[in-house]
């Protein structure tokens, strides 16, 4: 199952995305306001789970996310309290 905050995540990103259709950002806009996410994907990537990863690769994908300047402070956050557990 994925993670509520990341596809709330996602339909926040595309409604900032100049390459997104005007249906697609309306789309994204009643998910938001709904608060009906869907969460019945299931995708290890977006789990937020590292079980079976790479520790070091996973580790990277951090510290990018802390070092990457197009990231929100929400998200560097988050990293570093994952990085901090690991």
């Amino acid at each position: 199952m994925s993670n509520p905050n990341q596809v709330a995540g996602g339909h926040k990103a595309n409604l900032n995305n100049p390459n997104t259709s005007d249906e697609a950002k309306q789309h994204s806009k009643e998910v938001l306001e709904s608060g009906n996410v869907d969460t019945s994907s299931s995708s290890s990537s977006s789990s937020g789970s590292t079980e079976g990863k790479n520790p070091n690769n996973v580790a990277g994908g951090l510290k990018a996310t802390l070092n990457n300047p197009n990231t929100s402070q929400e998200a560097k956050d988050s990293a570093k309290e994952r990085l901090d557990a690991m």
